[in-house]
């Protein structure tokens, strides 16, 4: 079968870019073009069929409630931190025009290894991103301290979940800059039975 580079699935998939949440405005997606883009992301591998995922959307006017909640968190969490730490979590809850917390949520415990439930959300999360994309927004995967704090979570959900990431969705204010990407050599490399410890 012929590679062909200009199928439009291959072209999104190879177009993909990160935007920067405190770039994007709106237009962001609706309601149900959000609705759609969880749908999509929800069709991610899933071994054992146990939907180890979670999707949490926090609507425009929620927003200021959830900076106030996770400025509270950080001060009680960082006592040393500065007024310009407290802007920043201020800051993070409100960019973009559009916010779905990912939860990982594994079924614990499972013949299912956790790891590979926690897989499954982070697989979650690009699809939701390839989603974005592919109905002409862009999107961010962001984690950051507020990632890993159980006082965060607890916002979102319960004890074993686990935030996998904030997904923010808008249109890009400014043009998407592409990143550095490796080069296959650097990341593929063949198998033979030379390799491993007993070579």
């Amino acid at each position: 079968m012929a590679f062909n580079d200009t199928s439009t699935p291959l072209s999104l998939l190879r177009t993909r870019r990160s935007g920067k949440p405190r770039d994007m405005a709106g237009p962001g997606p609706g309601p149900e073009q959000l609705e759609a883009m969880i749908g999509i992301a929800a069709r991610t591998p899933d071994h054992g069929k146990l939907f180890p995922w979670r999707f949490v959307i926090v609507p425009p006017v929620a927003r200021a409630a959830l900076g106030e909640r996770l400025v509270a968190i950080l001060r009680s969490e960082k006592p040393d931190c500065t007024a310009r730490d407290e802007e920043a979590a201020l800051q993070f809850a409100s960019q973009a025009p559009a916010l779905v917390v990912v939860l990982s949520a594994p079924v614990v415990p499972h013949k299912i290894p956790a790891w590979e439930q926690e897989l499954s959300a982070g697989a979650a999360c690009m699809n939701l991103l390839h989603a974005a994309h592919a109905m002409g927004f862009a999107g961010a995967w962001i984690t950051g301290w507020a990632a890993y704090s159980d006082a965060v979570r607890d916002l979102f959900g319960n004890a074993p979940q686990k935030i996998a990431g904030f997904v923010f969705i808008g249109t890009p204010a400014l043009p998407l800059e592409e990143r550095p990407r490796p080069l296959l050599s650097e990341i593929v490399h063949t198998w033979n039975p030379g390799y491993g410890p007993d070579a």
